[in-house]
């Protein structure tokens, strides 16, 4: 019986100012038999040219960083179609910070703290080339809610009538499934709340995505709040 070939390793870049923390993340990395290390950049300008050159499942990309920061890079990433399959991950050393919203409506999959372990940060990785969600139900109410309340200008250039009436192409339960994902749950989670299967909530997932312009699902969140279909509740 003929050996199966190894499994496509997951393609990461490191975009980080400090050449030690980079190192470190490389040692991680490749130190995992399903990930490989193919770039690293100092700042986000090198960051944007490794990944056209490279085209990385994921970026970790530090929000902060001289020149072009972490947030422009992430913007540049995500608004090029030839990179419309590259994923970022921002990191953060405060784990409430505003950046992280704006990265997250510039395209971000989700984001990092730098003091996470080392197996939450593999852990990230493999979740976002899956295509999951790094945005825990925590980071939503906590994180997203609180930034979006200040009425920052919406992720698309829209206003909030606007935004909402992109929502008219969804159906009643894509709506529903779009409720819970701004809530932070998984498709599990999701799926015994309102009584389907799983892969029944993946299908609407996918669906709204595919009608709202989505990268993933970090975005549909965003776009919830942005469109007021979910409000921020008051602490």
């Amino acid at each position: 019986m003929p050996d199966e070939p190894p499994a496509e390793r997951i393609r990461v870049l490191l975009a980080d100012d400090q050449a030690l923390l980079r190192s470190a993340f490389r040692v991680l990395v490749n130190s995992e038999p399903d990930m490989t290390v193919v770039g690293e950049a100092a700042d986000g300008a090198e960051a944007v040219e490794l990944a056209r050159r490279h085209l990385p499942d994921v970026v970790l990309m530090d929000i902060r960083m001289p020149g072009t920061d972490g947030l422009a890079a992430t913007r540049a990433i995500c608004s090029d179609p030839a990179l419309s399959e590259v994923r970022v991950v921002m990191l953060t050393t405060f784990e409430v910070d505003e950046y992280v919203v704006q990265s997250l409506r510039a395209g971000a999959s989700g984001f990092l703290g730098k003091g996470a372990e080392p197996e939450e940060l593999l852990s990230a990785i493999r979740i976002t080339r899956a295509g999951e969600s790094l945005l825990s139900p925590a980071a939503t109410k906590g994180l997203i809610a609180k930034f979006l309340a200040q009425g920052d200008p919406a992720p698309y250039g829209e206003d909030e009538d606007r935004a909402a009436t992109r929502l008219g192409a969804l159906t009643g339960r894509e709506r529903e499934v779009l409720v819970q994902v701004a809530g932070g749950l998984s498709n599990d989670e999701i799926g015994e709340r309102l009584a389907v299967s799983p892969l029944t909530v993946k299908t609407h997932v996918n669906r709204a995505m595919a009608k709202l312009s989505a990268r993933d699902r970090a975005q549909l969140v965003v776009i919830a709040y942005e469109s007021g279909l979910v409000r921020p509740r008051a602490e």
